[in-house]
Order: C-alpha cells, then structure tokens, then sequence
C-alpha cells in the first residue's frame, strides 16, 4: 500500500504547486504581494530487510518570499520620499507665486518703482503729476505685498487642511493594519499560513509609511506593531488614534488623540513635510515677507510723520485704530521719547514748539490726547480706539523739524540785533546749540563793527563754530553752521557773555507714538497682509510729506524717504529692503535646487530597492509557467505510476 500513498502524495504535492502558481499569476501586478513557493520533503521511510524505502513527498508548507531588513528600508526611504516631495511640490508653488522669473518684474520691481517715484518727487515735490504718481506706485507695492502675504497665508490655511486630511488616512490605515493583525493572528495560530493576509498588512505599513515616518516591531503569530516617533498607533489588533492641531505658538503637531499634547518633530512621510512647511519652511517664508513690510511701513512713516506736502500744515488729524490704549503693550515700535508739535496762529503768525513727553511704561494714548489738549490751539481726544487732533480756529499744527524763526532763549539785553532762524537740521540727533557773544573790549559792541563774534557750542558743551558778526558783517547777512542751520542778525548792540539758543531737530517724535497710531502716515499696516495706502492720503495727494522746511516746499522729506533704497538696516540683518527681498527669494531657489536634488536621489534609491525586491519576491510570469510545467510533467508521472501500480496489482490478482 505504501506505494499508493507515494503516488497519492505526489499527486497532492502538484496540485497544491498549481494553486500556488495560480496565485502567483493571478497576482502577479497587484501592488505589494510577494511570491510564494512550496516547499516540499521526502516523506517517512520504511526499511524493508536492510532496505530503506521513501515514503513519498509531504508539503511542509507556503513561503512568502521577503527580505525583512529590504522591506524596513523600503519603508524608510519611502518615508523620506513622502516628506521631501511634499515639502518640494509646496516651495515651488510658492516660487511660482513670487514670479521673479524676469528682471524687474513681482515685488522686486514695485519696490524699486516705488522709490523711484520717490526720487522724482524730490525733484518736483509740489508737482500734482509727481504726487499722483507716487500713491499709484504705493498702491502697486502694497498691493504686491498683500498678494503674497495673501497667498502664503492660503498656503498655510491649506496645509493644515491637508494635514487633517493625512491624519484621517492614517487612523484609516492603522486600523485597517490592526484588523488585519487579528486576522493574521487568528488564522496562524490554529496552524494556518496567513501569507495573503501578511501581504495586505505589510502594503497597508508601505502605504503608512509614505503618510507619515514608522517604526515597526515583529511580534509572534505575525502580528506586527507599528511606531510614530516612539508612540504605539498599532499594537496587536488594537490601533490608537492621532489628531493634528496647533501649539501655543502656533505651531502644527500630531499627538494622540485627546490628549493635546502635540509633536513638532516627526520625521518622514508627507505628514512630516506638512509640518515642516507649516512650522519652518513656509513659515519662514513669511515671517520675512512680513518683516519687510513691517520695516518698510515704519521706516517711511518715521519720516513722513514729521513732514508735510503742498496742502501745508493740519486742521485735523486722525489716526488709525489701535487694540490697546496702553502704550506698554505697543510692543517695541514705542519707547520713552518726546513729540514736538509746531503750532501755528494764522492770525498773527506767532509759531510756537511744544513737547510732549511718553512715559511708556505708565501713559494711555487718553493720557497723550490729555497732554496735547493742554497746547494753546488744539484739542485731542481718543474716539473709536483711534487718535484725533483738532486744531482751534486760526490755528495750524504740524510736525516738522524746521527751526523756529527766533531764538528758543536769550539772555540779550539792551538794544539787541533780531535774529532770525532758518534752515533744516542736517544731523543725526536733537540738539540745542548756544551762541555766546564774544568781544574783545567792554560793553556793548555793534553787529559789522570790530572784534564781535558768536561761539556755537552744542549740548555737550563742544565748540561747534566761531561767527564773525563784526567787522565785514553786513546785517540780514545769513551765516551757515554747517549742519543746515542759518542765521542772521539786523543791526544792533551785543554785550560780552550774552547768549542765545537755537533748538534744532532731527526728528520730531523719538517716542515713535505718531507713525504706531498711525497720524500723518503713507502706509498703514503691520504686515504683507494688510499693508496699504492710506486712504487720506490717496484721496490727497498733496499730503505727500515731501518737506519738512517752514515754507513747506523743498524736498528734504522726498530725499529722506528715498533714500531708505539705499539704506541698511537692523531689522532686515543689516540689509537694504531690496537686498533683503532679492536674498527671500534666492533662498527660496536654493531650497527648491537642494531638496530637488535630495527628492532625485531618493527615488533612485527607492527604484533601485524595488528593482531588488522584485527580483526577490516579484512575480516572473516565464518563471512561474516553467514551475507549472514542472509540476504538470510531474502530476502525470505520478498518474503514470499510480496506473502501472493498479495494472500490476490486477495482473497479480489474476494469477493468484
């Protein structure tokens, strides 16, 4: 009988091949499955006298052919393939956006156009044509930057849409991984093969793994445990649920869900790139911009605040709304300073400078409406969180550091020469200068007679110049200091030790109060998106602030604001605007260029690591039919022999 059973067995052993080779054929394009093989033994012996004979074949069982460790890497690099072509597709989407493709074209240009209205301003400040054509470049920068601030905002508005979209496709796999675990478990442990089970888990981790970085952990029965940055989110048949969300600072995390407690820092998968982008990459992207904007509103309001345009000085001004009427929560565009308004009686022509000092840390902006409402000619008040300045009637107020046309004090006695004052202050800092009359014999002396001069000392007590008022003066004759200050005396007499001070100004708020609450400013705003115009002065042109001399038409201002092309500064890491915007976007190239770079070099990694798993575990149509050859050749054999054995036994029977 034992060679019924030998027959019988090798019959069965070809049948289950043809199985498995259908399986494998049938398979052979769906996305990873791994080829599977019998594996077969010779089956018990039996010894006849000192003859050993086989017992035919046993299927010991199916192997799935893999390479763990390959599987591991290929869930790695495709992990990192996931991130790096999220991160990729975004940053070039935003490249696109800026489009400074062609010289002189996106933010770029309106910048440049935009100080170049400037400088022609400065030659035609009282032009209408020059005015308008400056708020039409204004509007056009502006509004660039309200495009991209805009755009960029959209772009992290939709990655952290995507991210939740991610989350929702990873709690759907790692469920679908944990339901496939028990089913695994449950098949293997009654003594079954699980292999298309298995084949079904490990595509559900490959798919896993692109979404978001893994690690994972093989357990008995061919259960497998999946990690998300030491977290379990599959363990056994049970799966743990991530959400995403934002910290504190903004900034978009996964943890588990109900838990809150969010990780910044995973790494791999398109998650990751997700997060990368929303917390760095875009983030930085537009922190930049929004630095230039913000330096680009300060740093020409700080000037505008202080002059005036061809509609001359103010009856009213009004400033924006502010969130806080505490000046300590202004943050750093306010410090402790003093503002100088210049007030003017149109009556009499009587021009008069008042300071009005901040205290940061204690005063409200009711507290500075209260101070300036103590000014002869103006009242001030805090309506709707906005600033207004009103002037009384035959009063007008403005800002600028021109010097007043007499001395700010004078211990003169006598009969004393008028002196007039003139001219813009070319420093850097407020000072207060002193004249002090020098003559070299007693009492008084006459202004264009003898040895009489004026010694100009500054604040620190520094000799500045030495004017001759005596001999060769001629009076009404305007003397120069240097710095942009003139002078000049009518005849008069002038004693020995008499003194008199000019005040002269840089800058007419160095609280920075005016330009944060917004009166008498160009651009309004804080960041990309919501720099604009404003509205008074787009519907005036002529408030341009182009000058800031008494007579209200030179270019000092125009020249002032123009020159912030050139200028470095702090806040931009000691760039011009320019420079700072030319080097966002070389970046934002060099970036693209790298991880470009870094996204090729992974998918060749990944082809190469396919291209060995498909020789390992792939499926070769050629080879599997020459496996089905085999086993059919060897089904007919066995049917052969299992007839000759039936033939023999009936030729015996008939003997018999």
């Amino acid at each position: 009988m034992d060679s019924f059973f030998i027959g019988i067995s090798g019959l069965q052993a070809a049948q289950k091949a043809f199985d498995i080779i259908g399986n494998n054929v049938a398979n052979a394009a769906t996305d990873g499955y791994h080829r599977q093989r019998i594996e077969l033994r010779p089956s018990y012996t039996s010894q006849v006298g000192d003859v050993l004979l086989g017992g035919g074949v046993d299927v010991v069982g199916v192997t799935r052919l893999i390479d763990e460790l390959l599987e591991k890497e290929i869930f790695r690099q495709g992990s990192l393939l996931g991130q790096i072509s999220q991160e990729f597709a975004t940053l070039r989407t935003v490249e696109n956006a800026f489009g400074e493709l062609v010289e002189g074209s996106g933010l770029s240009g309106a910048i440049d156009k935009f100080f170049n209205a400037l400088q022609d301003l400065s030659a035609h400040p009282t032009e209408v044509i020059q005015q308008n054509q400056l708020i039409t470049e204004a509007m056009a920068m502006t509004g660039q930057f309200r495009t991209l601030g805009e755009f960029l905002t959209a772009v992290e508005d939709q990655i952290e849409l995507e991210a939740q979209n991610t989350i929702t496709q990873i709690n759907i796999l790692t469920n679908r991984i944990a339901e496939l675990n028990y089913n695994i478990k449950k098949q293997e442990i009654g003594g079954g093969q699980a292999n298309n089970l298995r084949d079904q888990r490990d595509q559900g981790i490959t798919e896993l793994s692109t979404l978001i970085g893994i690690e994972t952990k093989a357990k008995s029965y061919g259960v497998v445990d999946v990690y998300v940055a030491g977290t379990p989110v599959v363990i056994g048949a049970t799966s743990i649920e991530l959400e995403v969300g934002l910290k504190q600072a903004g900034e978009l995390g996964v943890s588990v869900a109900g838990e809150n407690n969010y990780n910044i820092n995973t790494e791999g998968g398109r998650l990751s790139g997700l997060l990368s982008l929303k917390n760095e990459l875009v983030s930085d992207i537009h922190n930049d911009l929004d630095n230039l904007a913000n330096v680009m509103i300060q740093q020409i309001n700080q000037y505008h605040v202080q002059g005036v345009g061809s509609t001359g000085s103010f009856t009213s001004l009004t400033g924006w709304p502010v969130t806080s009427q505490n000046l300590a929560d202004f943050g750093s565009e306010v410090t402790d300073g003093s503002i100088y308004i210049r007030v003017t009686n149109t009556s009499t022509g009587e021009i008069t400078r008042n300071e009005i000092t901040v205290n940061k840390s204690a005063d409200t902006l009711t507290d500075i409406a209260f101070l300036i409402s103590g000014i002869t000619g103006l009242s001030a008040s805090v309506v709707s969180s906005k600033l207004n300045i009103q002037a009384d009637a035959n009063y007008k107020f403005d800002f600028l550091p021109a010097v007043l046309p007499l001395p700010t004090a004078s211990t003169l006695s006598g009969s004393p020469p008028t002196i007039s004052v003139s001219g813009i202050y070319t420093g850097t800092t407020n000072d207060t200068f002193q004249f002090t009359v020098v003559e070299g014999v007693a009492g008084a002396a006459s202004v264009g007679n003898g040895t009489l001069q004026l010694e100009v000392r500054n604040g620190a007590a520094q000799l500045v110049s030495t004017l001759n008022v005596g001999a060769g003066y001629a009076a009404g004759d305007k003397l120069d200091l240097g710095n942009g200050i003139k002078i000049s005396l009518s005849t008069g007499d002038l004693n020995n030790g008499e003194t008199f001070d000019v005040d002269a100004f840089s800058s007419t708020d160095t609280s920075g109060l005016l330009a944060a609450v917004g009166i008498n400013t160009l651009l309004s705003g804080s960041s990309a998106s919501e720099i604009a115009v404003c509205s008074e002065i787009a519907a005036t042109p002529g408030r341009v602030a182009s000058a800031l001399g008494a007579d209200m038409t030179d270019n000092t201002n125009a020249l002032r604001m123009s020159g912030l092309r050139d200028q470095a500064v702090t806040n931009l890491n000691s760039m011009t605007p320019g420079e700072f915007y030319r080097q966002m976007v070389t970046d934002i190239g060099q970036q693209i260029f790298v991880k470009e770079a870094r996204k090729d070099n992974i998918e060749s990694m990944v082809q190469n690591l396919s291209n060995q798993q498909g020789e390992l575990s792939g499926v070769n149509i050629n080879d599997e039919a020459a496996q089905m050859l085999a086993f059919e050749q060897m089904f007919q054999a066995m049917s052969k022999y299992l007839s000759t054995i039936q033939s023999s036994l009936l030729t015996l029977m008939e003997i018999i």
